[in-house]
């Protein structure tokens, strides 16, 4: 197995010393609050994994610069982790089904962790949108030409629950908890969500994300309410005590 490391401006010393000091919160999303924010104005870079039909798969982490998928990659296996070694086991765990570097297998879509992670992540949608929550089948990965928009990925029905934004209110808000992972629903044929953050309240409610706006570029936290103002809807998922091995 290929890998290719690049922390940046952190040494595995540094990663020790934030996953040690972590360990001390016992709450999912306390520990994720604290690892994620030490992202905070960490460059946006697209496309650093690499891997696909016609290339083999590499392990990569990049902490010098995240998309917004990677970002979460890197922060629930760091959640998870009380060492260097360990965060690169645990990466493993989440980035790809059965822990397995293959392209075939890594987790494409923000809801595979809802499919695949079950151990650390629970689909929390329904149960906070309660009567507001909608649900569509949608064959992930498959365009409205039945052509596939990654190449190699097997295509994958998949029922999806999200919370309309115009239904985004007090109620809702309210039950969301730091560290809730969520994803920003796509109306698009073969996709299920287009953004993913975090969710952080420190008064507000706040969605820590990678931006990919111009006049951002880097991890931010930025007012929910703001952030998902036009946007279709969101699915929640929640962080799970990790059950021993």
């Amino acid at each position: 197995m290929k890998e290719y490391i690049n922390l940046g401006a952190w040494s595995e010393n540094d990663i020790d010393c934030i996953l040690g000091d972590s360990i001390h919160f016992k709450a999912p999303g306390e520990r994720i609050a604290l690892i994620s924010e030490k992202f905070l104005s960490t460059p946006y870079k697209k496309t650093t994994l690499v891997g696909g039909i016609d290339e083999s798969e590499v392990f990569v982490i990049n902490l010098d610069g995240l998309d917004c998928f990677t970002f979460i990659d890197y922060v629930e296996a760091m959640r998870l982790s009380g060492s260097f070694d360990e965060f690169k086991e645990n990466l493993k765990r989440i980035r790809y089904q059965s822990g397995e570097v293959d392209y075939k297998k890594r987790n494409h879509f923000f809801t595979d962790w809802a499919e695949f992670n079950r151990r650390y992540v629970l689909d929390v949608t329904g149960v906070i949108g309660g009567d507001k929550t909608k649900k569509i089948i949608k064959i992930l990965n498959e365009n409205q030409d039945r052509t596939c928009l990654l190449q190699g990925v097997r295509p994958r029905k998949r029922e999806i629950a999200y919370i309309p934004a115009c239904e985004m209110d007090a109620s809702v808000i309210n039950k969301m908890m730091t560290g809730d992972y969520v994803g920003v629903y796509s109306e698009l044929p073969g996709l299920d969500v287009s953004h993913v953050g975090i969710i952080v309240k420190k008064g507000k409610t706040f969605l820590r994300h990678a931006s990919s706006r111009e006049q951002c570029e880097k991890v931010i936290d930025q007012p929910l309410d703001e952030y998902i103002e036009g946007k279709a809807g969101i699915i929640i998922l929640r962080p799970l005590m990790p059950l021993s091995s």
